[in-house]
């Protein structure tokens, strides 16, 4: 690997990245509604086909769009980020089938993606997931590629290319619990709201772009403001809760992890579906949860199935921080099939918002970000949604993780330099003490500190990055690394800029107080920093045994 630059075309397209989000993307992003999918946002983003790139573009491509997102608009890189995480794992280990029927959807947000892997119970821990895949019925076929039979109780709706109705209901009350059994709160029922896929449809139509609008690369760099919207301001009591009954699922979108978003060719799927991947940007419909889906229609009895049909499992159990939940299309679930194997006995699969017995709530967090929880009540599923094989899907989490770890080191550090830039403004014209803050030694080396950290975690990111792309064996030690230096980095120097500009940078609306709380989050989700440092020895310790 070459000491690494960008090459003049990559400086371009990231200043014109800068500019489309700080005048096309913040004013969308700025009128959407704190903790709920914004579907204009992302139909945007589709119609400037930047989430098509996400199946297209390597590892290091993703990061620059990432980090350029995030400096002029956080809302806009995590909307494309949950998109490509949640769909990533289809992308990547899906069918012909599935791919043709989601992906392009996706890539033009009409689709909301989610990826559910967290559980109340197993968060860091993800071996100790607790959902449970159960057979149902005679055993059928135990393969990740089962016939196109639909099981009873799976709508058909469900079974149409497009994916059924938009239509569903997020309900805040109670659901199934982990025992399969009774129906009452979760553990992630603390301080949730009700929320519907249908509440965030009145985005959906017009998207503000046309294709001919899709960035071509070059523009100057936009500027960042010290200033946020009103919209940040709100308070939890100002999010209301809202809920609703009806027939349909709800649907929950969120991705950010795996492999690099076109490096699919050796993972599964066919030629003709990552071609499907790259549909044309359009309505922004969909929206795809990695981690959360919810269904308020009772589980039908007897999903039984027929000696030759598909293999059919019943899903019981909780997911908990889905993001795009439970406002999803469609969750890339993660569930046990096997007990007592670990993360040998864990099955990815493909869950439809619609499904029965699916359910969940919307969770209020520090920043305002569309996540919730899903209670799974025998939510049936078959062979036919099953991603890559039975019992190896831990693996495909891991895979995917191993892609976006390194982008949301690059996600950090769009942020760290918004408030090292911030920074500088304001200390250059700052007067205090008889000049300016800069000709402060204390201030000024502070800013050195900033500078010198935030440069050295890009490089890091754009390392990490490129290895991936390279297929270089210590991808995952240099995903760790990447994602641990650069969102530790971002905290350092978001809240040094925090205290360089005083208390007005704890105004509501101020740039650096929607960055304080966003800038938090990232230690944790995909991996806490502790989990990141257990892998870097892992990987350092099992080299030097080789080297033995």
């Amino acid at each position: 690997m070459t000491a690494f630059s960008l090459e003049p075309a990559q400086l371009a397209w990231c200043a014109e990245l800068r500019t489309l989000a700080a005048e096309r993307l913040r004013p969308l992003a700025e009128k959407g509604e704190p903790g709920r999918v914004n579907r204009v946002l992302l139909a945007e983003l589709g119609s400037l086909g930047l989430l098509g790139r996400l199946f297209t573009s390597g590892a290091l491509d993703l990061c620059l769009m990432r980090e350029s997102l995030a400096y002029a608009c956080t809302e806009a890189e995590t909307a494309l980020a949950l998109q490509g995480l949640g769909a990533h794992p289809v992308h990547t280990h899906g069918t012909e089938s599935q791919r043709a029927r989601w992906l392009p959807r996706v890539a033009e947000g009409s689709a909301v993606a989610a990826f559910a892997l967290s559980e109340p119970g197993a968060g860091s821990d993800a071996v100790a997931l607790g959902l449970r895949a159960e057979r149902d019925g005679a055993p059928g076929v135990a393969s990740g590629s089962g016939s196109s039979g639909t099981a009873p109780g799976i709508g058909s709706q469900e079974a149409a290319s497009d994916g059924g109705s938009l239509g569903g209901v997020a309900s805040g009350g109670g659901a199934g619990a982990a025992d399969g059994g009774s129906r009452g709160e979760t553990a992630c029922d603390g301080g949730s709201r009700g929320r519907t896929a249908s509440d965030g449809a009145q985005g959906r139509a017009g998207s503000g772009g046309t294709q001919d609008s899709r960035i071509s690369g070059g523009g100057s760099s936009g500027s960042v403001t010290p200033d946020r919207s009103a919209r940040d301001a709100r308070t939890p009591a100002d999010r209301s809760s809202r809920s609703a009954a009806s027939g349909g699922g709800i649907r929950g979108a969120g991705a950010r992890e795996g492999g690099s978003p076109g490096a699919a060719a050796s993972d599964g799927g066919t030629e003709g579906g990552r071609a499907a991947a790259g549909g044309s940007p359009g309505s922004g419909r969909a929206v795809h949860a990695s981690q959360h889906a919810v269904h308020d229609s009772p589980a039908p009895a007897g999903l039984a199935a027929a000696p030759d049909g598909p293999a059919r499992w019943r899903l019981t159990g909780e997911k908990c921080w889905i993001s795009n939940a439970p406002e999803a299309d469609f969750y890339t679930v993660f569930a046990r099939t096997t007990p007592g194997a670990g993360a040998r006995g864990v099955t990815a699969f493909l869950v439809p918002a619609d499904r029965p017995g699916l359910t969940g709530n919307g969770l209020d967090m520090l920043s305002p970000h569309p996540i919730g929880a899903l209670r799974f009540d025998a939510v049936p599923v078959t062979a036919d949604d099953v991603l890559g094989e039975v019992d190896r899907g831990f693996r495909i989490a891991m895979g995917t993780l191993n892609l976006f770890r390194p982008s949301v080191g690059a996600f950090a550090v769009g942020m760290a330099r918004a408030a090292l830039d911030a920074t500088l403004a304001h200390t250059a014209g700052r007067d205090a003490f008889g000049g300016k803050l800069r000709d402060l030694q204390a201030v000024s080396h502070q800013v050195a500190e900033m500078a010198l950290r935030t440069e050295a975690a890009r490089l890091m990111v754009y390392a990490a990055a490129t290895a991936y792309d390279e297929n270089a064996p210590d991808v995952p030690q240099r995903a760790a690394m990447a994602k641990l230096l650069a969102t530790e980095t971002a905290q350092y120097v978001v809240d040094t800029a925090v205290q360089l500009h005083g208390a007005r940078a704890l105004q509501r609306g101020h740039l650096l107080e929607h960055l304080y709380r966003e800038v938090r989050a990232p230690r944790i989700y995909e991996g806490a920093s502790e989990v990141q440092r257990g892998i870097i020895a892992k990987e350092l310790y099992a080299a030097h045994q080789e080297a033995r």
